[in-house]
C-alpha cells in the first residue's frame, strides 16, 4: 500500500480480469477506517491492521464483490454496504450490514449518491479530508483511462446508456478536489482537479464518448 494523501492509502494494484486494472482506498479516520472497493490481497490486509483496521467496506458495485469480502468482515469486524439492488451478488460472498436506498443519503459523513446505469445499482461516494479536499468514488460509473482522460463505465448488453448519461450529468454538478475510479486503464485511477471548469470538461469528454 502506498499513501497518496496524508489520509487516504491506496492498495496494490490488482487484475480481477484481462485488461481490467483496480486499486481499494483507505480513508483513515478517528471515527473509524473506511474501505472504498475491495481489495483480495493479504499483504494489503495485513498493512490495514496496522492502520487501525476497517469501520466499513463501502461498495460502489456488484463488479466488486467477491470472496474477500468475507475475509474482511472477519478479519476486522468491518460493516459492508452496497446499494439494494445488488445486495443478491454480495450475498454470495457476505451479507451487507447496510442497504443504500433512494437517490442520496448520508453514511458518517459519508455522501452516497445513486448513480444507476454502468450496472443498476451504482454508486459514488463523496467525503471530505481531513486536509480539507472533497473526495469523489467514482467506482465504474466514471474511469480514468489511458492518457488521463476519463470515459463513462459503458458496457454494451449490460449497462443503460441513458441512466448513464443522467448519472453523468448528475456528477458535473459537483465540485470534487479529487476523483478516484474503481477500475482503470493508464498508470494511475485517480487525479487532482485544478478547478470545478477541469472537473466539467472531464465529465463533458465521457458524455461526448457516451454518444
Amino acid at each position: 500500500m502506498q499513501s497518496i494523501f496524508p489520509d487516504l492509502w491506496e492498495t496494490d494494484l490488482e487484475r480481477p480480469a484481462p485488461g481490467l486494472t483496480t486499486h481499494a482506498y483507505l480513508l483513515t479516520r478517528p471515527q473509524g477506517n473506511i474501505l472504498f472497493y475491495n481489495t483480495s490481497h493479504d499483504s494489503a490486509l495485513a498493512a490495514i491492521e496496522k492502520l487501525g483496521g476497517i469501520r466499513w467496506q463501502l461498495l460502489s458495485h456488484q463488479d466488486e464483490v467477491g470472496p474477500s469480502l468475507q475475509t474482511i468482515h472477519q478479519r476486522f469486524g468491518a460493516s459492508l454496504a452496497i446499494h439494494e439492488l445488488e445486495r443478491e451478488q454480495a450475498a454470495q460472498f457476505c451479507e451487507p450490514d447496510l442497504l443504500f436506498r433512494g437517490s442520496e443519503q448520508s453514511l458518517e459523513g459519508v455522501k452516497v449518491i445513486y448513480t444507476p446505469g454502468h450496472t443498476p445499482g451504482s454508486v459514488c461516494f463523496q467525503v471530505k479530508s481531513s486536509q480539507g479536499l472533497s473526495y469523489l468514488f467514482t467506482g465504474d460509473t466514471l474511469y480514468r483511462a489511458k492518457g488521463g482522460c476519463w470515459r463513462p463505465g459503458m458496457i454494451e448488453g449490460v449497462s443503460n446508456r441513458e441512466r448513464l448519461r443522467s448519472s453523468l450529468q448528475l456528477l458535473r454538478t459537483l465540485s470534487p478536489d479529487v476523483v478516484i475510479s474503481s477500475a482503470f486503464g493508464g498508470d494511475s485511477g485517480y487525479q487532482r482537479m485544478n478547478s470545478s471548469r477541469q472537473w466539467q470538461e472531464l465529465v463533458d469528454g465521457a458524455l461526448s464518448a457516451l454518444e
